[in-house]
């Protein structure tokens, strides 16, 4: 059994063996202990989902959530969508674990419809033509990932990884490199990234400032820029 930092996460390790034995392969079953953020998953169950190991790190879902706080007006969060190291969507659930209110842990449900919506394909294919099933069903059916959900939950190994995902995300939606970025691009990237809580990552600082190709010391001058603007709208 892992060394657990938390004591209070102890039954939850045996809790998340036995969900993953209980629901089958097809559910990845992951306990975090937010003692320590770059290393966070201490019990998993059916990893070959995610591809993720003990000592793995929060994921971007999991840092914005410590950043905006929704834990403190709910106990669990449903039915969001996460993309696995090898590219398969999962359908994700987190309970928030806490202690006199505080957030000590997360317990999180990942599964895999991907062997289910394959059957339910050739099942349509029967009775349907091919471009219907293709056009509407593809679109439509129960694997379907709405439009509107635009950051998926991100899985990886690293504390590095993550943020270099993250990074990468928004650059990709900026649609420049990293070596044609504009002050108030990078001023913009970092803006997201702060409020998604990547920074609470140690290290955060050093793996963004490799992606945005710029020095760790420029990285430090714009969150502060961030945090004083954000400190004056709120006084």
């Amino acid at each position: 059994m892992p060394e657990i930092p938390n004591p209070l996460l102890l039954p939850y390790v045996k809790l998340t063996e036995f969900l993953g034995r209980a629901l089958g392969s097809s559910y990845e079953v992951a306990l975090h202990d937010l003692t320590t953020k770059e290393r966070s998953i201490i019990a998993i169950a059916n990893n070959h989902i995610s591809g993720r190991e003990i000592g793995a790190p929060l994921t971007n879902i999991a840092l914005s959530i410590l950043k905006d706080k929704s834990y403190e007006t709910s106990d669990y969060r449903l039915n969001y969508y996460g993309v696995a190291i090898n590219g398969k969507t999962l359908r994700s659930n987190t309970l928030f674990i806490k202690d006199n209110g505080r957030l000590i842990g997360m317990l999180c449900i990942n599964f895999d419809d991907s062997q289910f919506r394959a059957v339910s394909s050739q099942i349509m294919g029967l009775c349907h033509p091919d471009f219907f099933v293709e056009d509407f069903v593809s679109q439509f059916g129960p694997g379907a990932v709405p439009a509107e959900q635009r950051m998926p939950e991100k899985f990886g190994n690293s504390a590095e990884a993550v943020a270099a995902d993250a990074v990468s995300g928004e650059l990709e939606l900026l649609g420049v490199t990293a070596e044609r970025l504009t002050s108030n691009e990078r001023l913009q990237i970092l803006t997201k990234l702060e409020s998604d809580g990547i920074f609470l990552l140690k290290g955060a600082v050093k793996d963004v400032a490799e992606g945005l190709c710029c020095s760790q010391a420029s990285i430090y001058r714009y969150l502060s820029q961030i945090r004083n603007s954000k400190h004056a709208e709120t006084r």
